[in-house]
């Protein structure tokens, strides 16, 4: 007979953050009636995973914590087991205590540094793939880089390649820009700085840059604000001069060709991890990104660091309303008030342009449980760890300092990390709740998810379950260890998901600030 039994429901699970917060965050979905018995509260309405729940009276224009830290202002009286979103939370101004340097603390280094397979150049630069590139000054010659490229891709032309199996391939990076700009504005500096960045990119064995030629960035110039000059690794030419189409495609095609016999003569060899440079980067983030795998990511930050190599922070729409844990941590005072003086930058160009800083988070993660862009910077942090700040650059700049480091960039990814690429970053790190597809050629992109939803759903495109965190089966620490060591296992060769599905050509997107006439 059938039994009257019903089966007891499940303990409500959610996290709590700090011991100051006024909201919990949902492991699963809640329903009304549910009693959180770690919290005291009955759950009003429905609370779906990885939102926010209310444990406290709020009134209206009373400021909401998560992370112990401000993520909004109650814009309406919020109740006990209440659903706290976008319908209830807004944005406000609240003044920030930068405390410049207060927290700044030495870096312990570890004893024995870590090592990875890294291809010497001659230079002494380390890279962790060995391309060769094809850049272009302008838009108008990205059809016949294409062209080029694709003659020596291999799941086309196996035959193109086959007598050069330490070369990774062959890829064409283009853009939109590079004509109908000032040609004395700082929009045409900003791409010369990143063409220059990735035209001496260690990961690049040569390199060919190819033009229009009555474009504004012209190559000559871009070379000499650069401080390159043509060579047998890096080589020049334009379309007009050229004699068309057909004739550049061919004349790329044998230059390749003459390229590939001495990029092939590589052979990777044990280097100290100080040689990794590591872009930091979370796309299609959700509610979960600052509990799973932003410190997951942060805590294998500190190790690389621990062990002498380079972390780059960016997407500073993305840190606003979190920049003062950062400042507190600078190494001194005025690399502090450089990251503001960026801070101040945005405020000052969203208000020119009519837009906000609080446009943030997307539409994507406020489905994942993220309300404004507060909650979202103070998750994006995480990613950075806990060592010093070290240095603050602009967009695309080299970076030269070892140690945790800033560059301000969009918070659009592919510009973003097309601007730390650029700088010099040889690895891309990548976190998500939503999901993301990406790539960043000539560096791998590694990525995390950071639910196991996720991790089960997109598998195929996930290189790290962070899950496991929320799932209570591993902690941070051990998450932690377990990407250090794959990221040098990565930089050493094995290839990531994105870089098997061929990812990376069409997300170099350098960031354009000028004028279009």
């Amino acid at each position: 007979m059938p039994s009257n039994d019903t089966a007891p429901l499940k303990p409500a699970r959610v996290i709590r953050l700090h011991p100051r917060d006024d909201v919990v965050v949902a492991l699963d979905q809640l329903i009304a009636g549910v009693y959180v018995a770690s919290e005291a509260v009955t759950v009003s309405g429905l609370v779906p995973p990885g939102h926010k729940m209310a444990t406290r009276t709020l009134a209206a224009g009373e400021p909401v914590r998560r992370y112990g830290q401000i993520i909004g202002f109650a814009s309406q009286p919020i109740s006990p087991g209440q659903h706290v979103h976008s319908h209830n939370l807004s944005i406000g101004d609240f003044v920030r205590d930068y405390a410049h340097s207060a927290e700044a603390r030495a870096t312990t280094m570890a004893a024995e540094p870590a090592t990875f397979l890294g291809i010497p150049r001659a230079d002494g630069r380390i890279a962790t793939r060995n391309y060769i590139g094809i850049l272009t000054s302008v838009n108008c010659s990205a059809t016949v880089a294409r062209a080029i490229a694709d003659h020596f891709r291999r799941d086309i032309h196996p035959e193109a390649l086959a007598d050069y199996p330490h070369v990774d391939g062959v890829v064409a990076l283009t853009h939109h820009s590079g004509c109908a700009m000032d040609a004395q504005g700082d929009g045409l500096k900003m791409l010369q700085r990143t063409l220059g960045g990735y035209a001496c990119h260690p990961n690049f064995a040569g390199v060919l840059i190819i033009g229009l030629g009555c474009e504004t960035n012209q190559i000559p110039r871009l070379l000499a604000t650069q401080g390159l000059a043509e060579s047998p690794g890096l080589r020049t030419f334009t379309i007009q001069d050229s004699g068309g189409t057909v004739h550049t495609i061919r004349k790329g095609i044998e230059q390749v060709r003459e390229m590939l016999p001495q990029a092939n003569a590589v052979r990777r060899q044990a280097v100290p991890a100080s040689h990794l440079r590591l872009g930091l980067q979370c796309g299609g983030s959700d509610g979960y990104s600052g509990i799973s795998a932003n410190p997951v990511l942060g805590a294998a930050v500190d190790l690389l660091v621990q062990h002498g190599g380079t972390a780059i922070l960016s997407e500073t729409p993305e840190i606003y309303g979190a920049e003062h844990l950062l400042t507190r941590r600078a190494q001194t005072p005025d690399i502090g008030r450089k990251l503001i003086e960026r801070i101040r930058w945005w405020e000052d160009y969203c208000a020119r342009n009519g837009a906000s800083m609080d446009n943030n988070p997307s539409s994507g993660n406020k489905a994942g449980g993220l309300t404004t862009v507060l909650e979202k910077s103070l998750g994006g942090i995480a990613k950075a760890g806990s060592t010093n700040l070290v240095e603050v650059y602009q967009y695309a700049e080299p970076v030269r300092a070892q140690g945790l480091v800033f560059m301000d960039t969009p918070g659009y990814d592919p510009v973003s990390a097309t601007g730390q690429v650029a700088g010099g970053a040889n690895l891309i790190c990548f976190t998500t709740g939503r999901g993301s597809a990406y790539g960043c050629a000539p560096a791998p992109s590694y990525k995390l998810a950071t639910n196991t939803a996720l991790w089960r759903r997109q598998a195929d495109d996930m290189d790290l379950n962070c899950g496991d965190v929320l799932d209570g089966t591993r902690g941070i620490a051990e998450l932690g260890a377990i990407l250090f060591e794959q990221l040098l296992a990565t930089a050493s060769g094995a290839p990531s998901r994105s870089e098997r599905h061929g990812y990376g050509q069409q997300e170099f997107v350098p960031w354009q600030t000028s004028v279009i006439t």
